[in-house]
């Protein structure tokens, strides 16, 4: 195993391996869903991904993490909302008229990622990315690739979104 990939979990580092791999294979691209948060652009599938929604009321929980803001009631689903920002260890800040939730389904669970915005999405060819180099929570984000605009987009590894 080498160095780049010191820190992550064995089923991190397969996710990393098996996107590589197929992308290679067959040469062909995978689309991701791109949003920014404190500044940084970060990457999920669209595969996981269920829909964008704005304005809706967060209600808290009791004795939950500080990243988890509460849950909703999204057409009687009720869905847990968890702040990227805090989840990567960021300060909170005020949501505004830009901040989405990004409602993604991870494995049988579907979360909401709240974001201070969504981007765009791309298709970013896999065999291209590279290891992130590992502090603190940033495990979250497992891979990284450079886009055409010069930008630095962040992968983030779903399943770990809910980890605590």
């Amino acid at each position: 195993m080498s160095n780049e990939k010191e820190g992550l979990t064995a089923q991190e580092i397969l996710e990393i391996e098996e996107m590589g791999n197929a992308a290679a294979e067959d040469g062909s691209t995978k689309e991701f869903l791109t949003f920014v948060s404190d500044g940084l652009t970060y990457g999920v599938p669209t595969e996981h991904v269920i829909e964008i929604i704005t304005n809706h009321t967060i209600r808290p929980l009791p004795l939950v993490p500080d990243y988890v803001q509460g849950i909703i009631n999204l057409r009687g689903q009720i869905i847990p909302i968890i702040d990227i920002r805090l989840r990567l260890g960021k300060p909170f800040i005020e949501y505004s008229s830009t901040t989405c939730i990004i409602i993604l389904d991870i494995g049988s669970d579907r979360v909401g990622v709240c974001v201070d915005s969504v981007s765009q999405v791309l298709p970013l060819d896999l065999s291209e990315s590279s290891p992130v180099p590992l502090e603190d929570r940033q495990h979250l984000a497992t891979s990284m690739i450079s886009v055409e605009d010069g930008k630095v987009v962040l992968l983030l590894n779903c399943s770990a979104i809910t980890e605590s």
